[in-house]
């Protein structure tokens, strides 16, 4: 092959590649973030609104958020002096599990245990048994950038050193 295709071929899998692996460093992140310092809640799976988004895999959750400490009421001292049914709902698709097909036990009307992120209440992850659904996307993902990124700079390094 000629330099400069291989030059451009290189400079696009080392681009891809490590884009890539940025994104995967920052949704794992975020994600672990969330389970360590969100907030838990229960959440309600709600069936959804159209028929094209019930191809989704994320479900959609409604859940109920602490205010924020600026809309509290001046009478109440506290933030659990409100009641749980006048703290805002939330509706949100969480991050994470992408698997083709939805979960058997994230079927509408069921109830499952996630952690949100108090400053932005519809960032969201699933925690017990959804946490280890998503590890081999991740993994493939891993893989896949580091793969390209690698494949890139050999490419790269082969032009330079002839």
């Amino acid at each position: 092959m000629e330099a400069s295709t291989v030059m451009l071929a290189g400079g696009v899998l080392t681009f891809f590649g490590g884009a890539l692996l940025l994104w995967c460093a920052a949704e794992l992140r975020l994600r672990h973030r969330l389970r360590r310092h969100g907030i838990p809640v229960t959440a309600t799976v709600l069936p959804d609104p159209s028929p094209s988004q019930a191809l989704d895999p994320s479900p959609l959750l409604s859940y109920p958020t602490l205010p924020t400490i600026g809309a509290l009421p001046t009478a109440a001292p506290t933030i659990d002096a409100l009641p749980i049914a006048a703290r805002p709902a939330v509706l949100a698709r969480p991050r994470g599990s992408t698997p083709l097909r939805r979960p058997a036990h994230l079927v509408p009307g069921s109830s499952v245990r996630v952690s949100y992120d108090p400053r932005r209440p519809a960032q969201v992850v699933l925690t017990g048994a959804g946490t280890a659904a998503s590890l081999p996307l991740d993994v493939f993902w891993i893989v896949l950038g580091t793969s390209s990124l690698a494949g890139g700079l050999s490419l790269l390094a082969s032009v330079v050193l002839r």
